[in-house]
């Protein structure tokens, strides 16, 4: 299992971050867009290291356009040599059109189609294949010679696709090179509803699944009383914060927890926030998180995980220095 840290969002300590993490021997690194833009800092994390993979985890897909995202990405992978994974999410329609002030479609038809565009221009790039992509969100059928990126001898950044449910999971399977599982999912839906949807998705494409990278990274409650408490606290804001959205109402009911999706819902929508996490029971936290031991958390991870998931991501804050690398290690199966 491949493990990745999560770069902080001040540029000032990314320099002495990524060279720490790199010692520590994480595989990748990535950045999230909140409050950040997610692809800046990559260039800085790219400077100052020379093996560890940069990814975005994730930037939102319909924010941009096939052709931003293709420049960027190519970019970023040519000065990374290699070493770039576009980790891309469609955010939920408010964000769409309120914040970012873009079109809404159909999420799983639009990202399917999405990511073909940025590969029919890539090919366009590096196999000189003619651009002519039609499609029903996206139309790309101009490239003249001077618009073609000249330093192209690392090709395309892989692409992985976040998903919830089974629709978009398909398409993540059938058109990118991995999947990133929601935080807010847990074993038995994980087992259940994603693994097979990747299965139907890998069928479309006519790849086996040792073609496709898994990523999911649990919760994790872990370290001294202090610390644990803290943890499990930001648990429960996540899963009620999460479980208030209805189109991950499945999740929860899997466990037959579906009843509390509305509830929460609606304490969202009086601005009931603080009173959310209340609702999380201790079952809750221990489906959705790994509660354990410090030196008990990777085993925690590969007796749920360890048969499904490719790379994970836990920055394991709560151990010491040394702690850490030997979890990475372990994780890693080196010890």
């Amino acid at each position: 299992m491949k493990v990745n840290a999560r770069l902080a969002g001040d540029w000032q300590y990314i320099p002495s971050q990524v060279r720490e993490f790199e010692a520590m021997g994480y595989d990748g690194l990535t950045t999230v867009e909140t409050n950040h833009d997610p692809f800046l800092p990559l260039m800085v994390a790219a400077e100052h290291s020379e093996r560890i993979g940069i990814g975005t985890g994730i930037a939102v897909a319909f924010a941009r356009n096939p052709m931003n995202l293709a420049n960027i990405g190519h970019d970023l992978n040519a000065y990374s040599k290699g070493r770039l994974t576009i980790g891309l999410g469609s955010q939920i329609r408010a964000h769409i059109t309120k914040r970012f002030s873009m079109p809404w479609g159909a999420p799983a038809r639009q990202m399917r189609e999405l990511v073909l565009a940025m590969r029919a221009i890539w090919a366009n790039w590096y196999d000189e294949e003619p651009l002519h992509f039609d499609g029903e969100y996206y139309r790309h059928t101009l490239m003249t010679p001077g618009f073609v990126p000249e330093n192209r001898d690392y090709g395309p950044p892989r692409i992985t696709l976040a998903a919830v449910g089974p629709v978009m999971t398909e398409v993540a399977a059938e058109v990118a090179d991995g999947l990133i599982i929601h935080p807010f999912s847990n074993e038995k839906y994980i087992r259940e509803v994603t693994l097979p949807a990747v299965e139907r998705g890998l069928a479309k494409s006519g790849r086996k699944r040792a073609d496709f990278e898994l990523v999911y990274s649990p919760f994790i409650v872990s370290g001294d009383e202090e610390t644990r408490a803290k943890m499990e606290e930001t648990v429960r804001t996540r899963i009620s914060f999460y479980g208030s959205t209805p189109a991950y109402k499945n999740v929860l009911g899997v466990h037959g927890w579906g009843d509390l999706q509305p509830r929460l819902n609606r304490m969202s929508k009086e601005g009931q926030w603080d009173a959310m996490p209340d609702l999380v029971t201790d079952e809750m936290v221990q489906t959705f998180a790994v509660v354990a031991e410090p030196e008990d958390v990777v085993s925690g991870i590969k007796s749920r995980f360890g048969d499904v998931i490719d790379r994970t991501g836990a920055d394991f804050d709560f151990a010491e220095p040394d702690q850490r690398k030997s979890m990475i290690a372990e994780l890693q199966g080196y010890i």
